[in-house]
């Protein structure tokens, strides 16, 4: 069974920083690309970023230059580092796995196989 597992969330100052986390067991990690995805209140889930196989990334131009997405296969583990926070990223962060490759950025959004229960987020002003 597929289980992914976020943690990191909380409530945070405009500007502050936050690093996610996303665990995942039940499946072979290095062979999945992953992403991170949001849902603000009354708004549709957005592509915040993945990563491929390989470590390729790629950014959704609203926190292109402030997020970053990492992975530890060996730990089978998703980061997202998110630094220069503001109320605008306040949202459900979800972590997600795609066993087919991103290839661009494209695929990069989706389909993805395998969803977290997601972490929330708060940025006050």
């Amino acid at each position: 069974q597929v289980q992914l597992v976020e943690s990191g969330g909380g409530l945070v100052q405009a500007g502050g920083s936050l690093r996610l986390s996303c665990v995942a067991s039940g499946l072979s990690f290095n062979n999945y690309a992953m992403g991170w995805f949001r849902q603000a209140p009354g708004k549709e889930r957005e592509f915040v970023a993945a990563i491929s196989r390989f470590g390729i990334t790629y950014y959704a131009d609203s926190v292109k230059g402030r997020f970053t997405i990492s992975r530890d296969n060996a730990k089978k583990t998703l980061s997202l580092q998110m630094n220069n926070l503001g109320p605008e990223d306040t949202a459900v962060y979800y972590c997600a796995a795609r066993f087919k490759n991103i290839v661009d950025p494209g695929s990069a959004r989706g389909p993805y196989d395998h969803w977290g229960q997601g972490t929330q987020v708060t940025v006050s002003s």
